[in-house]
């Protein structure tokens, strides 16, 4: 056999080829990984979890500012709603309290 191109398909069938990858040796990228908290990711989880309780927007600012995101790209978008649902509950926190004192 040359070591130029196959003619056709006929000349694959009698010899033996190996994978370069064992069966075994499953790498999954980094985008084939489920996220955590049921798929959504934990940005967009603790979004949600936040009406409930507000302190976790916080914590997933704290993890944002951290470049907690760095680890799975994915993330960065559910941890900065965090941090503008952070902000803005902030602001309205303040303005309540603004208007109750004054």
């Amino acid at each position: 056999m040359s070591t130029g191109f196959l003619k056709d398909d006929n000349q694959h069938q009698n010899e033996d080829y190996a994978s370069i990858r064992g069966v075994e040796d499953n790498h999954l990228g980094i985008y084939d990984k489920p996220l955590p908290c049921f798929g959504c990711g934990i940005g967009w989880f603790f979004l949600l979890l936040g009406f409930v309780c507000p302190l976790l927007w916080y914590y997933a600012t704290i993890l944002y500012f951290g470049k907690y995101y760095h680890k799975d790209p994915r993330e960065r978008m559910g941890l900065s709603a965090n941090v503008i649902a952070a902000l803005i509950f902030t602001v309205a926190v303040v303005i309540t309290i603004a208007v109750v004192v004054f």
